[in-house]
């Protein structure tokens, strides 16, 4: 279990830089430097609507999450979208990805919001196995239009 989940600091640039393209590389997405770039302006900027957590222990960065509010305009409420989690590799089964999920979870709670919301790979089995301990897995499907 990490020590302290917390917001990202500017000095976490170098290992949050490693662990997002950690996390792009585990779904095969290509990430530019200017797209972290873009991504890290966002999370250190309270004006944004894109927030981000990080867990450390032992002054290292273990996992990220990044989250965003969106609107519900059927149930009239605000809810939260986990865009992306990521645990390095070798703090896997730490319980780091449920310290960040909880935490996110807590911030909604705080902000009122309805739900926790967030998709991942159908074939990433290990990430599910601790989904299905701490969500419920919907019915719904997600469909993309490329632009």
């Amino acid at each position: 279990m990490p020590k302290e989940i917390r917001p990202p600091r500017p000095d976490d640039r170098a290992e949050w830089d490693k662990l997002y393209q950690g996390y792009a590389t585990f779904y095969k997405t290509s990430q530019t430097e200017a797209m972290r770039d873009t991504v890290w302006s966002w999370l250190m900027d309270n004006a944004s609507p894109v927030k981000g957590l990080v867990a450390e222990m032992d002054g290292r960065l273990l996992g990220l999450a990044h989250f965003r509010a969106f609107a519900r305009p059927l149930s009239a409420s605000i809810g939260g979208f986990l865009d992306d989690l990521f645990v390095s590799p070798e703090a896997r089964g730490q319980q780091v990805a449920d310290a960040l999920i909880n935490a996110v979870r807590d911030h909604g709670k705080a902000q009122g919001w309805t739900v926790i919301r967030w998709i991942t790979a159908e074939d990433n089995y290990r990430a599910r196995v601790v989904y299905d301990r701490l969500a419920e897995k919907t019915r719904w499907t997600t469909y993309d239009i490329k632009l």
